[in-house]
């Protein structure tokens, strides 16, 4: 079994149990954004210790670092951002599980970024897996509560969110590899520590100015918080780490579609952890977003 399997099957798992305890933060403490900001700003430190403490036990030097790779850092950090606090906000209109699916449109939008961006190509098998996630997205973007034709459903703010969060999650996977493939010369492990070093301290130095001009007091409440807020700094640092390592090892769109082994795992949360219903309409949803991945899975 290749490596990047197992990697990415753990990404997913840990990425779950970030997302509960985000939604827990931003439905009880936090707001959308400090929900983000307790992500990125109890990790930074965990991954430079980590990186630090490698370079001082193998005596190797930091490497250097290209224009391309901070350029593609930068996109994928910032991306990430608006992402995260898309799926945050999210939380407060749909349950978990539907909230985590909208998000996984990200899969084939990464498979349309990658084509772009880094020439990845998608053969017809491909652009019919991606027929299937249209309509999976479809199907999901009506809300309960809503009636009326099926194109209007696409502009309710649940939608909008899913959506929004699952284009700009795919920026940021193919943005990290793009940057993890600037230092090719690494190893495969190594690349993705520095890569996530980088990224992670840039986000927050991100977040710090952007709560410190738009949301004073958030800071205060992240740190006051930080008995939950902690271990979704340490989740999202293993969870990162996995994926930016699997990203070294394959194609972005095949690391995504595998992980798409969280959709089960929200599932079980919404409904053991959160107490969620799962309306029939919800788990068609679902089900047709995870047979369009498969799919798209046996394309690349």
């Amino acid at each position: 079994m290749s490596l990047w399997i197992p990697i990415a099957i753990a990404a997913a798992s840990f990425q779950t149990v970030r997302f509960m305890l985000q939604k827990v933060l931003s439905s009880v403490t936090l707001s959308s954004a400090g929900a983000t900001f307790a992500r990125f700003v109890f990790s930074a430190p965990l991954i430079w210790a980590g990186l630090l403490g490698y370079l001082s036990i193998s005596g190797r030097a930091f490497p250097a670092l290209t224009a391309e790779f901070w350029i593609f850092a930068t996109i994928g950090g910032t991306a990430q951002i608006l992402a995260t606090v898309c799926v945050v906000a999210l939380f407060r209109q749909r349950n978990f599980a539907v909230g985590i699916t909208f998000k996984k449109t990200e899969v084939i939008q990464t498979a349309l970024v990658g084509l772009v961006v880094l020439g990845d190509q998608i053969n017809p098998v491909g652009w019919a897996a991606i027929a299937i996630g249209l309509c999976a997205v479809l199907v999901l973007s009506k809300s309960p509560q809503q009636t009326g034709p099926w194109w209007r459903h696409l502009s309710n703010r649940a939608s909008l969110l899913g959506l929004g969060s699952g284009v700009l999650f795919a920026f940021s996977a193919v943005s990290y590899r793009g940057a993890s493939l600037q230092l090719a010369e690494l190893e495969a492990a190594f690349r993705a520590g520095v890569t996530l070093a980088v990224v992670v301290s840039l986000q927050t130095l991100f977040m710090l100015v952007w709560l410190s001009l738009r949301e004073r007091g958030e800071i205060a409440r992240v740190w006051a918080a930080r008995r939950v807020a902690v271990w979704v700094g340490c989740t999202s640092l293993l969870g990162s780490f996995c994926w930016f390592w699997a990203f070294t090892l394959q194609n972005a769109a095949l690391v995504k579609a595998l992980g798409q082994v969280e959709l089960l795992l929200s599932l079980v949360a919404s409904m053991l952890f959160f107490k969620e219903t799962i309306t029939a309409r919800e788990i068609l949803g679902m089900g047709l977003l995870v047979l369009s991945i498969l799919v798209l899975l046996w394309s690349l």
